[in-house]
């Protein structure tokens, strides 16, 4: 065999090339690649995919993680220990960064490997002629010299050439940025560039209407798109929760740097040992980090993924979770949602609603040679059946496009040649001159319009889909038909169709509504069907907002109206990206659910893209999320679990701050009143140790009915207040300590040192119980891993002082006495705790309901 050519090897304008020349070039022809063939060519070319951000190396990896400000802080501290002997502390810092690290990564790469294992279940793929065979191979496995079929609904896979094509249009809008479909031809012609030549469909493009055949030319990195591709992925830069993330760790770090220089420059003011002073400020900075908050939040969204998965469905951006979590809009398209999507032909009437074989006989004729994108009306029309086509012949096609709402379809038949058109009733009606009557052309009354226009509404008012249809008759000498064509014509008469609400419909947007979530419904039908589809549901209608409407509005007073509407009627796919970002742009988090190619702007828009695994290749390219069930009882389970996984990521946060803030805190002020350092900086760090293993089960742990009845929203400040509410109540238990030890046991400083080691883990560790929950903490139950991690670390911490192990610590064995006193202290300290926490939250409660109602106003 020849070697192959690699697609560098195409002349820089291959576009202007024959596509004969370029199947000769290419080594391929008309029948396709052999199997064999193909797999070779993959193996030269590689993937069909597009550049994504290269895989770091572990090394790399590793990099990133240690210049996190959280573990920069750990990096010091043990370096510190190290350069100063003091061996056990540098091993625990580096057990520290080793766990926070390797579980990271660990979690890290078992989540990615979720979701692309869950990705791969909803991959697009093309068909193919390989072996002189049509089949369905994964788009990545697209190489150069495929033959590839096109048609509705599909995006292109790679960039090529048109063999053969009928009535093509496609959406380039990614690429060249045209707003509208264009028509793509097989004629080689003149043409100033790639993007200008009709000829040549990109990899990306989505096919709207029509079919057609092309020779895949360039594929993955070499395709136009590709070389844009790689500026993309180079850097995302940050995302909402990336950002509130890196501004907490920055503020962390600037509380423990402020410990670091206090602790310092008091233990110099009072004449200490600079080392010992020096490892226990470390400590200390160590002990207020939250090292293991990237485990955390990877472990977090790789359950939420996998818990999504058992709920059918399909995460493909797990940061798409959170969003989840934080929506409280959810756009949604009507039919398959609300509605069976089992559409059936019901009715057929004239302009006076009279049953009519002129409709049928337009309407099945346009259905049946229609070659464009088939939607669920189409295949009604076909299943209703009732006309004999045999001596009907198609010779031309004005595809579907989003703008017209219509398809017209020029046949010959017994009758000579007509124009049959379909579409959206009101845009038909506006395109006839006269209406047909008992198999007659009739000219236009305004009676006969006022009847049409009932006949409309009341078909329309009964839940009923709509379309128009209208017929003319053309001479023998025109063989092809256009746009312009559209004019002029005789209308048969409406054919409507009925697609009944779904029987869980009811209850889910009621679930959704329980849960914060305003379902808004936004679709191409009119206002009549939607009415009645929505009330049919038991759904109050706040508003309804209309396309024509909407073209005429500016931003900002389409933003004011989107608050105050609850259905959009009659929208095109341009508007239906302006409703979502307007709603964005009043703060709200928007989800939006759509399953077409007109849906894919939206979807991209949207805070969460959400579609289904049947939607059109470019629906799901663009969706965050893909359901394998059409149903918003789906969607509500999915909702719910985006905030389980969102609360139990802030969970960690507010637990690792207060705690740790008011622990520290309190070792800072204790190093200034007291002769000896409180603690040992070896034992500072094996506390933080202890309760970090603790900390590694908050990911499993419930969440709390009310923490899933609202969205779910980031907020550092609240962070940071709580942290300065609930740490001075540890602060101040911890002075109490060191008034029992010192008055009540007359401890010395090694007593001291391991009664207040045990007393800080025991109080941090039981907190979690506390905090964990809004609620009472006696009426909320933990995960048991979680509780069983604690109390283990409890026990462990106990007996410690009675090992020799120990020794090894600085823990000594303490009086009974000790034991009980801090028993009682622990239950008041937790009794205290737990009225400052239900006080702050219900406090926070009454801001957010003051936001909320500013932010409506």
């Amino acid at each position: 065999m020849n070697a192959l050519p690699a697609p560098s090897e195409l002349p820089p304008e291959w576009w202007r090339l024959p596509a004969e020349a370029l199947c000769s070039a290419l080594r391929t022809s008309p029948q396709g690649l052999g199997e064999d063939d193909a797999h070779a060519r993959l193996e030269a070319h590689g993937p069909n995919r597009l550049q994504g951000a290269a895989p770091r190396r572990l090394l790399v990896e590793i990099a990133r993680r240690l210049g996190s400000p959280l573990v920069l802080v750990l990096i010091v501290a043990g370096a510190a220990s190290l350069a100063t002997g003091e061996g056990m502390s540098a091993w625990i810092i580096g057990s520290i960064v080793v766990l926070s690290i390797v579980i990271d990564r660990i979690q890290e790469q078992r989540a990615e490997s979720a979701a692309a294992r869950l990705a791969s279940q909803v991959a697009l793929t093309a068909r193919v002629l390989r072996d002189g065979q049509e089949r369905s191979v994964p788009v990545e496995r697209i190489v150069p010299g495929d033959i590839v079929r096109l048609a509705a609904g599909a995006q292109v896979p790679a960039d090529g050439v048109l063999l053969r094509a009928s009535d093509l249009f496609v959406q380039q809008a990614a690429l060249t940025g045209e707003s509208f479909p264009v028509e793509k031809k097989p004629a080689a012609g003149a043409a100033a560039s790639i993007e200008d030549a009709p000829w040549v469909v990109f990899m990306g493009s989505s096919v709207i209407s029509g079919n057609a055949v092309m020779l895949a030319c360039r594929t993955g990195p070499s395709a136009e798109i590709g070389q844009i591709a790689h500026l993309v992925a180079a850097d995302r830069g940050e995302l909402a929760m990336e950002h509130d993330l890196r501004r907490f760790g920055n503020f962390i770090l600037r509380v423990a740097v402020f410990l670091v220089l206090f602790v310092v420059v008091v233990g110099g003011f009072l004449h200490r040992p600079w080392l010992e002073t020096l490892l226990f400020a470390l400590a200390l900075a160590v002990g207020i980090t939250p090292e293991l908050l990237p485990m955390v939040v990877t472990v977090s969204l790789a359950r939420g993924a996998q818990r999504l998965a058992r709920e059918q469905v399909i995460v493909k951006r797990m940061a798409a979770i959170h969003n989840l979590g934080s929506m409280d809009v959810l756009c949604t398209d009507k039919t398959g949602t609300l509605t069976e999507a089992r559409i059936a032909l019901t009715r057929q009437v004239d302009v006076s609603g009279q049953d009519s074989a002129g409709v049928l006989e337009n309407v099945f004729l346009n259905s049946h040679f229609e070659s464009g994108l088939r939607t669920p009306l189409e295949d009604a029309v076909l299943a209703h059946g009732g006309v004999d086509v045999s001596a009907w012949r198609k010779l031309d096609e004005v595809p579907f496009d989003f703008e017209r709402r219509r398809v017209s379809v020029l046949v010959e038949g017994p009758a000579g040649r007509r124009l049959s058109v379909k579409g959206a009733a009101r845009d038909v009606l506006a395109l006839c001159e006269q209406f047909e009557q008992e198999g007659r052309a009739q000219p236009w009354t305004p009676q006969v319009r006022a009847q049409a226009q009932a006949t409309l509404q009341q078909l329309e008012s009964g839940g009923l889909r709509v379309l128009g249809v209208a017929w003319k008759p053309v001479p023998d000498s025109v063989v092809n038909a256009g746009i312009a064509d559209e004019a002029g014509l005789v209308f048969s008469g409406f054919a409507a169709f009925v697609d009944p609400p779904k029987a869980d419909a009811a209850a889910a947007l009621r679930d959704l509504h329980a849960k914060g979530v305003q379902v808004k419904v936004v679709t191409g039908d009119s206002e009549l069907v939607a009415r009645h589809v929505w009330e049919a549901l038991g759904m109050p209608v706040k508003g309804i907002l209309l396309g024509s409407e909407i073209a005429t509005m500016d931003d900002r007073a389409l933003a004011w109206r989107v608050q105050r509407a609850n259905l959009f009627c009659r929208v095109d796919p341009v508007q239906k990206n302006r409703i979502i970002r307007a709603l964005r742009a009043r703060g709200h988090v928007v989800g939006y659910l759509g399953d077409g190619i007109n849906d894919a702007p939206a979807l991209h828009s949207a805070d969460v893209g959400i579609s289904v695994d049947t939607a059109a290749d470019a629906a799901r390219a663009a969706a965050d999320l893909i359901l394998l069930r059409p149903s918003l009882a789906v969607l509500s389970a999915a909702v719910s679990e985006g905030r389980r996984t969102f609360a139990n990521t802030r969970k960690y946060i507010l637990l690792g701050t207060s705690s740790s803030f008011g622990n520290m805190a309190s070792m800072a002020a204790a190093a200034v009143l007291l002769p000896f350092l409180p603690m040992l900086p070896v034992q500072i760090l094996l506390n933080n140790l202890l309760y970090d293993l603790v900390s590694t089960t908050l990911p499993l742990d419930r969440v709390e009915a009310r923490e899933v009845a609202r969205p779910q929203h980031w907020d550092m400040e609240l962070v940071r207040r709580f942290m300065l509410v609930i740490g001075p109540v540890s602060s101040l238990f911890d002075l109490l300590t060191f008034w029992v030890l010192l008055q009540g046991l007359a401890a010395t400083p090694a007593q001291f040192q391991s009664g207040w080691f045990i007393e800080s883990l025991a109080t941090q560790v039981l907190a979690v119980f506390v905090i964990r929950t809004h609620g009472p903490a006696l009426g909320s139950r933990p995960h048991p891993a979680l509780a069983w991690t604690a109390l283990a670390v409890l026990a462990f911490a106990a007996v410690l002082p009675l090992t020799p192990l120990g020794a090894w610590f600085g823990l000594l064995v303490l009086p009974w006495g000790f034991y009980a006193a801090m028993a009682g202290m622990t239950v008041a300290y937790l009794v205290l705790l737990e009225a400052v926490k239900r006080r702050f939250h219900a406090h926070a409660q009454r801001r957010r309901a003051t936001t909320a109602v500013l932010r409506r106003a």
